[in-house]
């Protein structure tokens, strides 16, 4: 084996080791906070061309993921992100998720993609709730979810999760079954600064840090991104309402 290719395998390996299954790493899950929020937003500014609205409105929860994808002859990988679910008070904290594996085939160079999950049903929530490893298409049922306006009319969802990807500015259903996703309570031990659980978490019994707020924020802004703003007492600006006329100077 020359050079390139054992460095290659090497670079696999540590790819698999920082982002592998998350269970003994941590990270700090605010980067992942800042980053789904910033999905979010994207994904509702062109609805007519991203996840139906009615889907977004009748979903649980959320899962969503950053993954890259590496190899030289063999492939690699490996991605972390979050799940937040709906609650009566609206929505959960974060609790950290995390996937990666191992493949083979011919692929040289890295891809960075954007999977966001949406899950349907309670039983979806659950299965996230419970800790350990969640396979999609095993403990849950699973399919590459519908897009666009076309389809507002069909949105009774025939599956526990509906997934979809972003990669290189491209944004579709992609059915993932198969998929393993873990729990990361390493990683949501330091961000909450005590030791927690998946189902309190995602069942609002954990109170998020307040700059989680970001995220809580993104998931309840309107879907269209020319929707105007209103600006509050504390300067911040509240999406839904026209902003409020400046008072005239004495």
């Amino acid at each position: 084996m020359g050079k390139r290719g054992a460095g290659g395998i090497l670079t696999l390996v540590l790819l698999w080791i920082f982002f592998g299954a998350g269970r003994s790493l941590a990270w700090d899950l605010q980067d992942s906070v800042v980053q789904s929020a910033e999905i979010i937003r994207r994904l509702k500014s062109l609805p007519e061309e991203e996840i139906p609205e009615a889907i977004f409105r009748d979903a649980k929860g959320f899962a969503i993921l950053t993954v890259i994808k590496a190899g030289f002859l063999v492939s690699a990988r490996g991605g972390r992100g979050l799940v937040v679910a709906r609650t009566e008070k609206g929505w959960s904290g974060p609790s950290a998720i995390a996937t990666g594996g191992l493949g083979f085939g011919f692929q040289i160079g890295a891809e960075v993609t954007e999977f966001v999950l949406v899950l349907n049903t309670p039983e979806a929530i659950q299965a996230f709730a419970r800790g350990g490893n969640v396979t999609l298409g095993g403990d849950i049922s699973a399919a590459a979810g519908p897009v666009g306006r076309t389809a507002e009319g069909a949105v009774t969802p025939f599956a526990a999760v509906y997934t979809y990807s972003r990669s290189q500015g491209l944004f579709g259903g992609l059915s993932l079954e198969g998929t393993v996703i873990a729990e990361a309570p390493e990683t949501n031990r330091e961000y909450y600064g005590r030791e927690v659980n998946p189902e309190d978490i995602l069942a609002g019994k954990v109170r998020p840090p307040a700059k989680a707020e970001i995220l809580a924020e993104a998931l309840e802004r309107p879907y269209r991104s020319d929707a105007p703003e209103k600006r509050t007492n504390k300067g911040r600006t509240v999406p839904g309402e026209a902003p409020s006329a400046p008072l005239p100077r004495e």
